[in-house]
């Protein structure tokens, strides 16, 4: 159980939530969160955004009934916070140039993954591509943790990155944007490893119920506990 801090409008349906929580919270990795009693009957999952020792926070849209109550929370509230869980985003010690690809709510575990790497090495290059079908959101944000930050609305943001221009990319967004930019990497030869952040529907968060399970080369997998994160060539080498 952990205390709201702020939760904070940032657009029409986006959120930035911020609770009191001792953690250990890692770039990529969830937290399954809870305001209610017995409906919704299950918590949500919800990417960490960014994370210190006393606190966690979260960006997040509403898109039914769960993220509706989550969005109604005031500072002071109680909240379950349960987590983090998952495999996040790899180190890549030695990369010196990485590229962070988001689309829509996929932008939000971005944030701490850019300000980790920068902070293991301030050397590395992080660039940032951030892709919106309507205002864009927090960007001022992601320019304080990243080298560049570039901003696609409307259009596909896996038009502006050359993925041959970096040592290592992370993406998370819609199954369909990482895929096309999975085939992008394919087709122009890039040797950059692509590391993607699925977002399968989740019931326990912990692998027990199987709800969230996706075909990889390596057989059936939880996203919950074997990832979130994953090999692209993992999940769309062999579709």
């Amino acid at each position: 159980m952990g205390k709201i801090l702020s939760n904070q409008k940032v657009d029409q349906d986006f959120f930035l939530m911020k609770a009191e929580q001792d953690n250990d919270a890692r770039m990529g990795q969830f937290y399954m969160l809870r305001a209610w009693d017995t409906y919704p009957v299950l918590s949500r999952p919800i990417s960490v955004f960014d994370a210190d020792e006393k606190s966690v926070s979260f960006l997040y849209k509403v898109i039914g009934k769960g993220t509706k109550l989550l969005s109604e929370l005031e500072a002071g509230a109680e909240i379950t916070l349960d987590g983090p869980h998952g495999n996040g985003f790899p180190e890549l010690a030695g990369k010196k140039k990485i590229a962070l690809v988001g689309g829509g709510v996929g932008i939000a575990p971005l944030f701490l993954a850019a300000k980790t790497y920068k902070a293991a090495d301030p050397e590395v290059q992080v660039d940032v591509y951030l892709g919106f079908s309507g205002e864009p959101i927090l960007i001022e944000e992601y320019k304080a943790v990243a080298d560049n930050v570039i901003v696609n609305v409307g259009g596909f943001v896996t038009d502006d990155i050359n993925p041959c221009d970096y040592d290592a990319i992370c993406t998370c967004g819609p199954g369909i944007m990482m895929k096309v930019l999975y085939e992008k990497c394919q087709k122009v030869g890039a040797t950059a490893p692509l590391y993607v952040s699925m977002e399968n529907r989740m019931a326990c968060g912990i692998g027990a119920c199987l709800v969230c399970t996706c075909k990889t080369s390596g057989g059936n997998k939880k996203v919950c506990k074997d990832g979130p994160v994953f090999l692209g060539s993992e999940v769309f080498g062999n579709e």
